[in-house]
């Protein structure tokens, strides 16, 4: 056995999300397949790659134990780690790109991971909704994945995004929660439809909502969200004859007696309440409260906040199927309505 200095060949990425335990496993994988580790190599110490790759010796003993766990590598006391199976195949890596991290896209990324299952690597990289920075990410990476995952929101320059992610062979390619216009070739996508989810879930509400005159939709100006949301708010408003407003700022809006609020933005979700709860009026009764995206704590804040939201967790099991059965479907998510106490 020979002792193997591959730190080369074993990186960690600051700025990917994937917890750094995966990354090392996943990057010592990747050497053993390129031929870079060998059997009967043995691998620098758990205190020797903490201190050159400036991680804990807690995420390198981890990420050891998970390479046992694999069959990979083993111990020996007193001489360290070696390994032991250099048959490693990791055909599917798997690139994720989202635009930004929130408890709605920890549901969606560990349903996917849990679908993958083992024997397949996966990097998760947030670009915080800019173009720019999802553009220069992609530039070097087209060659290193297998397939790359994507939530394509953009605050600014959505118009040319389209132009980015066809640069992606489209086999490689999924799409996640949104479609895209101008994306050309045989991809996969599993998505919403924006504009039919919001008017087939307010119309789900139509008695509840039935107590209201006017129905208010909180959607921030210079945001992600995207505008089919508008569309499918107001064709429900016109057929049903509410009337109806688009709010920009909550925390200065006044508020009245029979008017109910849709709300996209968990921040504004607080300060909604908070002025309600202030004017002295009865959630539920004098205002109503429509929450997106479902969440554990939305069912007991205020005895229930009403909630519309798709499926996450379907989202991530059918990306993760798309994935492994290379296929290019495009499949629309469940989307749902679930009515509580605040409306």
């Amino acid at each position: 056995m020979k002792l193997t200095y591959s730190y080369d060949h074993i990186r960690i990425n600051e700025y990917s999300a994937t917890p750094k335990y995966i990354q090392l496993t996943n990057s010592i994988l990747s050497a053993i397949e390129s031929g870079y580790i060998k059997k009967d190599d043995i691998l620098p110490s758990i205190c020797d790659i903490s201190n050159v790759l400036e991680i804990s010796r807690d995420t390198v003993e981890k990420a050891y134990k998970n390479l046992k766990r694999k069959g990979v590598l083993e111990s020996i006391p007193g001489r360290g780690f070696y390994i032991i199976d250099n048959q490693v195949q990791q055909q599917l890596k798997v690139c994720v790109l989202f635009n930004k991290l929130s408890h709605y896209k920890k549901i969606l990324y560990d349903s996917f991971l849990a679908e993958l299952g083992d024997g397949v690597a996966a990097d998760l990289f947030i670009y915080n909704n800019d173009l720019t920075i999802f553009k220069n990410f992609l530039a070097d990476k087209k060659d290193r994945y297998s397939h790359f995952v994507i939530i394509p929101h953009f605050i600014e320059g959505t118009e040319h995004a389209y132009e980015v992610i066809n640069t992606i062979p489209k086999h490689k390619l999924i799409i996640l929660d949104k479609r895209i216009p101008g994306i050309t070739g045989d991809y996969a996508c599993v998505y919403e439809d924006f504009e039919n989810d919001i008017y087939r879930a307010l119309e789900e509400a139509c008695d509840c909502l039935s107590k209201y005159h006017t129905l208010k939709l909180v959607f921030p100006p210079n945001s992600y969200y995207p505008k089919e949301i508008l569309d499918g708010f107001y064709r429900f408003c016109q057929h049903y004859a509410f009337t109806y407003k688009l709010v920009h700022c909550i925390a200065s809006e006044p508020i009245s007696p029979g008017e109910a609020y849709i709300n996209l933005q968990e921040d504004d979700l607080v300060i909604l309440i908070e002025r309600i709860q202030l004017l002295g009026l009865e959630i539920g009764k004098q205002v109503g409260i429509i929450s997106y995206n479902e969440s554990p704590i939305k069912r007991v804040i205020l005895s229930g906040i009403t909630t519309i939201s798709t499926d996450f967790v379907k989202m991530g099991c059918i990306a993760a199927n798309l994935v492994r059965q290379n296929s290019h479907e495009h499949i629309e998510v469940p989307f749902h309505l679930k009515l509580r106490p605040s409306l």
